[in-house]
């Protein structure tokens, strides 16, 4: 098993950088985003050249993310274990705040040198109005660089967050080369819909607002081996 988390990334997309990673259905509006090993990669390596150059973030320091289960939460997650730092899990002073934008009047609890608020929109749309004291993500990590090369080491949480995604593979019988199907308001914990179907070298179908009455069609388009709703 990997040792840390971009390496564990590393080896779920090298098998085929093609092939579908993860795909994004939003229910409420319709949205279907399929991102492919390559293109998760390459979001990943901008988001981790943006803590490094622009926020100035190296390992051993924190990040708070306040985002739902999304594509680009998955972006930001890894964009931070890549750079070597740590999701802090509760309130308190951070490095850089990752907020989606209604989220945004949380951030006094969170006091942090950068702040970045996401809209979560269809098609990675920047907001139309960015909160006070923010900066838009999506629109500040276009800038960066698709390539990044994450530290040897990993970060503090690495060992602890690659252990509990092993066992919790096991404990749902994720098997390498499942597609899964994640109804994302049953599994918000990162290592229950990203983590754990990586290291086990599944691909992920995350469904936010799921109909349930889609469940049947949408596993049969999506050729998904095994529900998790």
């Amino acid at each position: 098993m990997a040792d840390n988390i971009a390496r564990a990334f590393a080896d779920a997309i090298a098998p085929d950088p093609a092939r579908p990673l993860l795909t994004w259905y939003d229910d409420a509006t319709g949205e279907r985003t399929e991102l492919s090993g390559a293109t998760l990669a390459n979001w990943v390596a901008k988001t981790a050249n943006l803590l490094v150059d622009e926020v100035a973030a190296g390992p051993g320091e924190s990040a708070g993310v306040l985002l739902p289960p999304h594509w680009q939460t998955a972006a930001v997650l890894l964009g931070c274990w890549s750079a070597g730092l740590a999701v802090a899990d509760r309130p308190g002073p951070v490095e850089v705040l990752f907020a989606a934008a209604d989220r945004a009047g949380e951030a006094g609890a969170w006091p942090a040198g950068e702040r970045y608020a996401l809209a979560l929109a269809p098609f990675a749309l920047p907001l139309r109005e960015v909160p006070d004291g923010f900066a838009d993500y999506v629109v500040e990590v276009r800038r960066h660089g698709d390539y990044f090369s994450p530290y040897a080491q990993g970060g503090p949480q690495d060992a602890e967050l690659l252990a509990r995604a092993a066992a919790r593979a096991a404990e749902l019988g994720i098997a390498p080369g499942d597609r899964l199907l994640l109804d994302a308001a049953t599994h918000p914990d990162p290592v229950d819909w990203l983590l754990a179907p990586l290291t086990a070298g599944a691909t992920i179908v995350l469904c936010g607002h799921l109909d349930r009455s889609r469940l049947d069609s949408r596993a049969t388009s999506e050729k998904v081996t095994r529900p998790l709703p």
